[in-house]
């Protein structure tokens, strides 16, 4: 079942937002121009990522700084759990995510 998250014209480069989908709290940025939709909350302590710093693939949780490749998910520093990266779909006018 698609669930639909965000209107493809409201995309851009540095977008971000929240989602909740089936009690599952998420996060869709657009880094680069492609979206990402990624865990809203960091897996070390579940500090929320929505005011988390971009640069370039990486993304840094704002509470203690770790760090995560938006293009795999994977912690950047050892011992810490990485991001679960969620496919994005596509419905007419609309990303979102099948569930």
């Amino acid at each position: 079942m698609f669930v639909a998250l965000e209107r493809l014209i409201n995309l851009h480069d540095g977008y971000r937002k929240a989602f909740r989908v089936n009690g599952q709290a998420l996060l869709l940025l657009v880094v680069d121009n492609r979206p990402v939709l990624i865990d809203e909350r960091c897996p070390h302590q579940g500090a929320s990522l929505a005011a988390a710093t971009v640069e370039g693939d990486v993304l840094r949780c704002p509470r203690h700084g770790l760090a995560f490749s938006l293009s795999s998910g994977r912690a950047l520093q050892p011992g810490c759990a990485g991001l679960s990266l969620y496919k994005v779909a596509y419905e007419g006018d609309r990303i979102g995510i099948d569930v």
